[in-house]
């Protein structure tokens, strides 16, 4: 047996290669993150391997930085582990009580865990899962990026027209919009024709917004402190194209999402209240699910499991969710939750009896979420449709 632990960087690794006793065979080696580089550690692995056999290589996960080396060491015929960052850190702090850590001994760290019995191989993950999961993650990265320009929007609308929040449902409304980037400064919406006015907003508000709120906004605009700047009304028009253009992109995203998962056709998409979009997120972050033996194992991974704390006899009754698994796992099941609560009768009456528990509205969503998480493991061990309770 021949256990291989490599430290991922982002333009070198460091490789420690260990024999059936723990032994090291070789030093520990840096290589390039480059072609070069893997055919050294390909060359090193098979200089050993034809004296021990089997060959297990153990990685920490960081990020894209490993992702061209695992591809590569999967077409070689390697299976591959990899491990969670978390686990690494508690496996050196047991180890030893110095605050050591450098890349050559994390890589032996690595080699030393895949002796474990627990750390078994991973199954694979589909290439149209792997795909997905990019998408997903681009999605959220374009979702981010436009929130800060809509957060910039609010501090320009601030310094214009501070007055206009208090008259609209909300300033990143299309009518909202559409009237600061053609009347960008109080003094413009103020002497701006009544009619167009009214026209604009009845136009971009689909008829919702007619000649009274026209009237209300050209009034305000008439008294408001608001400040006139060329400047900062340059950089509101300009930070309303950069948003529709994310918005563009982003429906754009959203077909190519649903492509693949129609093409993927999970049966978790039959459970009432689950989009592409949430549904996308859902199956991406748990990648196969054949690497969960349990409901117990993808609820630690979701990091939606009950933390314990027990000592002597003290057993604290009061604790919140660990979190320490899959934030955008986590966030897609308590809105999954809170959506098939709404629309599905067993979840809905599942909430109803949480809440007549007395329980706060966020710990009957963590518990909807379990439980929907628990049926979405059975849903997808079996590939088998959800059937909504007569």
């Amino acid at each position: 047996m021949l256990n291989i632990g490599i430290d991922i960087a982002s333009k070198k690794h460091d490789c420690c290669i260990m024999g059936t006793k723990g032994d090291i065979l070789a030093p520990v080696f840096t290589f390039e993150n480059n072609a070069e580089g893997f055919d050294i550690l390909l060359k090193n692995i098979r200089n050993h391997e034809r004296d021990a056999g089997q060959v297990r290589i153990g990685l920490e996960s960081t990020g894209h930085y490993g992702n061209n080396l695992i591809s590569f060491l999967k077409a070689k015929g390697f299976s591959i582990t990899v491990f969670n960052p978390l686990q690494v850190d508690l496996y050196r702090k047991a180890g030893t009580l110095r605050k050591t850590k450098t890349d050559k001994a994390d890589a032996r760290l690595i080699a030393q865990m895949l002796f474990t019995t627990e750390n078994s191989t991973r199954a694979d993950i589909k290439p149209s899962i792997i795909e997905l999961k990019a998408l997903v993650r681009h999605r959220h990265r374009i979702k981010a990026m436009r929130t800060k320009l809509k957060v910039s929007i609010t501090r320009l609308v601030s310094v214009l027209f501070p007055e206009l929040p208090s008259v609209v449902s909300s300033i990143h409304q299309p009518s909202c919009y559409a009237l600061l980037m053609e009347l960008p400064s109080v003094t413009a919406i103020a002497e701006c024709h009544l009619t167009r006015l009214t026209n604009l907003l009845s136009e971009s508000s689909r008829k919702h917004y007619g000649r009274d709120k026209a009237m209300e906004i050209k009034t305000l605009a008439a008294k408001s402190i608001g400040k006139d700047s060329l400047a900062v009304s340059f950089e509101l028009q300009q930070t309303i194209r950069l948003i529709s253009g994310f918005s563009s992109e982003i429906a754009i995203l959203d077909k190519e999402i649903k492509r693949l998962m129609l093409e993927i056709n999970s049966p978790i998409l039959t459970i009432p209240g689950i989009s592409y979009n949430l549904g996308s997120v859902i199956l991406s972050e748990i990648g196969n699910i054949e690497n969960f033996a349990n409901p117990s194992k993808l609820l630690a991974f979701a990091g939606l499991e009950p933390s314990t704390y027990q000592s002597g006899n003290y057993q604290a009754t009061r604790v919140g969710m660990v979190k320490r698994g899959s934030p955008h796992l986590r966030w897609a099941l308590l809105q999954a939750a809170r959506l098939a609560a709404k629309y599905d009768p067993t979840f809905k009456a599942y909430a109803g009896k949480k809440e007549r528990e007395g329980k706060h509205y966020f710990v009957v969503l963590n518990h909807t979420g379990k439980k929907l998480l628990r049926v979405m493991f059975h849903l997808l061990k079996n590939d088998q449709a959800y059937i909504a309770a007569a």
